[in-house]
């Protein structure tokens, strides 16, 4: 269960079990099933690139899929589907934050 005070949620692509998850692919589709969820509605290209609210990304070398918490206030509906797919996949989710990139000196 995700806190309602999490800001951003990781999705990791190993299961419960340790497993990796399959296909390969899976944070690119369901990333790409979630592109028309962005600020302002989906816009005529959107289709195109991902929603700031729902991206792909790998971390420590594991892919997973970076969901935004202004989803659930935009769309509650978005936002239990993409829950749901992780629930119901056995994912690991973390609640978690994106920081910054350190400026470069």
């Amino acid at each position: 269960m995700v806190s309602n005070s999490a800001k951003e949620v990781f999705i990791q692509g190993i299961t419960q079990l340790g497993k990796t998850f399959r296909p390969s692919d899976w944070a690119d589709r369901l990333c790409g099933v979630m592109s028309q969820f962005r600020p302002g509605g989906p816009q005529p290209g959107s289709h195109l690139t991902y929603s700031r609210w729902c991206f792909p990304m790998v971390i420590n070398g594991v892919k997973s899929v970076v969901v935004n918490a202004e989803l659930r206030e935009a769309e509650p509906m978005a936002w239990d589907f993409v829950i749901n797919f992780a629930t119901d996949n056995n994912l690991q989710i973390a609640e978690a934050c994106l920081l910054p990139d350190a400026p470069k000196p």
